[in-house]
């Protein structure tokens, strides 16, 4: 009589093998999200060390930055659609190479449009890469609390990346040169083209047509829209390029939507903003980016100036928004086969809004640790609540062929939620600058001296304590401007976002992913 061959110890070890073959798999999903949107921040710490080095007069240097959101949020519609058409692994691969090598010409660039053009070519290839990550968790991990962790470490790389940006930046700056801030990204990148094809599952191809035109009017319109706050917020609203931008948006803008119509196979399935969770969450992830890139700036910008922290303490004092945010998005994916996307969404843009409406309170005898820390805390629990949540809903019912353009379009969203935020965002902090310039000059001419009088006739430049002080006001009007963002996104998540019994019982793994047979 033959004795049957033991099982279990072979079922453990291919159960332990499939187990790690998935963390692999969420390690290199999850680094290319962090390398794609740490490359946002990380540039802002190494700017005065680039400008000095290639010679960038202070407006051209925002393009530095400018070149890159602007070319990922513009492309990244059709980046989803791309992983969609020719198979998302595929298509991701490509992206990394592409990020790696324009990485490598950034920190090889010797003048300004050098660098201005690797920046641009780098965000392309953060479109093309950023949001088929996203949709190849719904290819490797099943529906249920397996995908909801990973979309929970998904989540909290995406908003947590910007702190460990800054982070990252102040050492590479300081320690070495600000090279290596692009430098760093051409190893992570080879290796998770390395990694990709012996852990991640190639995704089903589907048939179709890239919709170019819809590319190009969208992307352009957008340039030309973020372009026109930033003009705005130098030149004035009755400016003449101010106003030709903005006309040219709308036009671009209109025959986008024009062209989707019609268009038989769009990059933007209009459909898909019929239902009221999904239009709802890309309102709210438009909102809240608007609020997260303008603490980043203002309060990056105030450390230094009036607090005068140095480039690495200035990235250490944002480390704790990373923690927590990791801590919240952490709470959100453990509860939300229990209670559903909607509780999270509303207390989250609540505490979002509290934090900065706290952040206005700020004035020139403010510390980090009696004003700021306790702020950025309370705001970054908010975020990770929130980011979990609209992942989840923003792809919840999409028919698996339509998951790319999906989360295409909620990257997209993001990023021109953070541009155009922030450049309206800019545009406030201008207009409250001056004015209390205004208040601040006769108060410095009253008590200066004639060499002081004679220093600020030459360089038109206030001296520390009365420029802490305009600063001061700029910020606080910024503040004020986000917290309100963050107000329309908690009205949009109380009165527009409905609880579904379907979603939670898909969360909880209990209904099949949609079009399953």
């Amino acid at each position: 009589m033959s004795t049957p061959k033991p099982t279990t110890p072979a079922g453990t070890a291919a159960t332990k093998h499939q187990g790690d073959g998935k963390g692999i798999a969420l390690f290199v999903i999850a680094s290319c999200q962090l390398m794609v949107v740490l490359d946002i921040t990380i540039v802002n710490i190494a700017l005065p060390h680039i400008q000095s080095s290639l010679e960038f007069s202070t407006t051209s240097l925002s393009w530095v930055v400018n070149a890159y959101t602007l070319t990922f949020g513009g492309l990244l519609l059709l980046g989803g659609r791309a992983g969609d058409i020719l198979g998302r692994r595929r298509v991701f691969m490509f992206g990394i190479l592409l990020f790696g090598f324009a990485s490598l010409l950034c920190g090889l660039a010797q003048n300004d449009w050098q660098l201005l053009a690797a920046r641009a070519l780098q965000g392309v290839g953060g479109a093309i890469a950023s949001p088929t990550s996203l949709s190849l968790i719904t290819t490797n991990f099943e529906e249920g609390p397996e995908r909801n962790r990973a979309f929970g470490v998904f989540a909290a790389v995406s908003a947590g990346g910007g702190a460990i940006g800054l982070v990252a930046g102040g050492l590479l700056v300081e320690w070495l040169d600000w090279r290596w801030i692009f430098f760093v990204n051409v190893p992570i990148a080879l290796l998770i083209v390395f990694l990709t094809p012996r852990h991640i599952k190639e995704s089903e191809r589907h048939p179709g047509h890239f919709d170019f035109t819809g590319a190009f009017t969208s992307t352009l319109g957008m340039v030309a829209l973020v372009y026109g706050f930033i003009r705005a917020s130098q030149e004035g609203w009755r400016d003449p390029l101010t106003l030709i931008s903005f006309g040219a948006a709308v036009v671009l803008l209109f025959l986008f939507i024009l062209v989707e119509r019609r268009s038989r196979q769009p990059i933007t399935p209009l459909h898909m903003f019929a239902d009221r969770n999904r239009a709802g969450t890309y309102a709210i992830m438009l909102c809240l980016a608007a609020a997260i890139f303008g603490m980043f700036f203002f309060l990056t910008l105030w450390v230094q100036d009036v607090l005068h922290f140095s480039p690495l303490k200035t990235g250490l004092a944002f480390l704790p928004v990373s923690a927590i945010i990791a801590v919240g998005a952490g709470i959100a994916s453990q509860l939300l086969p229990r209670y559903g996307p909607k509780p999270f969404m509303v207390v989250g843009s609540l505490l979002a809004a509290g934090g900065l409406s706290w952040l206005t309170l700020t004035d020139v005898d403010s510390t980090y640790l009696g004003s700021v820390l306790g702020p950025i805390l309370v705001f970054g629990m908010g975020m990770g609540l929130m980011f979990v949540s609209l992942t989840i809903m923003a792809l919840s019912n999409v028919e698996q062929r339509e998951s790319g353009a999906a989360s295409g379009l909620l990257n997209a969203t993001q990023q021109v939620g953070g541009s155009l935020g922030l450049s309206i965002l800019v545009t406030v902090f201008g207009t409250a600058s001056r004015n209390e310039a205004k208040v601040q000059i006769p108060v410095f001419l009253s008590q200066a001296g004639p060499l002081e009088k004679a220093e600020f006739a030459k360089t038109g430049q206030l001296p520390p304590p009365y420029a802490d002080q305009v600063l001061t006001s700029g910020v606080s009007s910024g503040f004020i401007t986000a917290a309100a963002f963050a107000i329309v996104a908690f009205f949009i998540a109380l009165f527009v976002i409905q609880v579904r019994a379907s979603d939670i019982e898909r969360l909880k793994g209990g209904m099949p992913p949609p079009g399953a047979g």
